[in-house]
Parts: C-alpha cells; sequence; structure tokens
C-alpha cells in the first residue's frame, strides 16, 4: 500500500470531514453481543459525487482505512455508511484482513497505524487513515498510473 503517501494528501477539509463522522460512528453502531471486535484494513475507491470536498480535477480517490467490526462484512458495511455520510461515493472496497492476519502473510505495520488500528478498536470507528486523490488517466483499480 506504498502508493498512499501524506504528502499527497490535499484535500484535508475531506479528510476532516470523514474523520468526524467516522468518530461518531459509535453513537449509531452498537458493539455486536457474543463476539468480540476486530480492526479491519480496508481499501476504499470512491468515485465522485457532488459535495464530497475532492481536489478539483479529481476522479477519485483510494481511502485507506482502518474499521472495527465483529467481522469483515460488518466492518465493510459500517465503513461504506459512514463514507455515503460524507457525501462520498464508494465503489469497491478490498479487505486486507485483521492486524494478526496481515502480519501473519509477512507484513510489517508500523507503531502509527498500530495506533490508529487501536484507536479504532478503541472508539469502535472507522478511521481513515490516508486518502490518495486519483487524477486524469489513472488506473484506479490496478494502481497504476501514466508516468
Amino acid at each position: 500500500m506504498s502508493a498512499f503517501s501524506p504528502a499527497s494528501l490535499n484535500a484535508a477539509s475531506t479528510l476532516a470531514k470523514l474523520l468526524l463522522i467516522a468518530h461518531s460512528r459509535s453513537e449509531h453502531f452498537s458493539k455486536g453481543a457474543g463476539m468480540a471486535q476486530q480492526v479491519y484494513t480496508l481499501l476504499v475507491q470512491v468515485g465522485r459525487s457532488e459535495g464530497d470536498g475532492l481536489p478539483e480535477g479529481a476522479t477519485g480517490a483510494g481511502l485507506l482505512c482502518y474499521a472495527s467490526g465483529k467481522d469483515e462484512a460488518e466492518a465493510v458495511r459500517e465503513t461504506v455508511a459512514i463514507l455515503k455520510q460524507a457525501d462520498m461515493s464508494p465503489l469497491d472496497v478490498t479487505g486486507y484482513g485483521t492486524l494478526e492476519e496481515r502480519e501473519a502473510d509477512g507484513q510489517e505495520i508500523g507503531a502509527e497505524d498500530r495506533g490508529l488500528m487501536q484507536r479504532a478498536l478503541d472508539e469502535n470507528a472507522v478511521i481513515v487513515a490516508q486518502m490518495q486523490p486519483f487524477f486524469g488517466d489513472e488506473d484506479a483499480v490496478s494502481g497504476n498510473s501514466a508516468d
């Protein structure tokens, strides 16, 4: 997921709006009875919609999210619901599993990401960790862009 970099986050108002909505998620969704909450890493591709706050000329964006849920399906459903509340248009969601699953696959997870994952768990929240706007002829599905 190295395609995302903090330097590319030029849509701060959109990110702030998403964080406010995601933070309020715990008021709307209850923790599932009988199943422990886990945090799932999700990559969400969004298209354009009125009021989405994406930069002018962007054709959409990729959002790296950490979402709590009793299973990945719940985390996906709630992430999509949050993004729709933020006037975003989710097109596709790819799940990368829990922290434990990612580590078992040999991925190294940094301290900052671990902290955001813990926050998502503690607050029963969806955390938008990174956002990468797409411009022009970029191939958002494969991550390839015209260089």
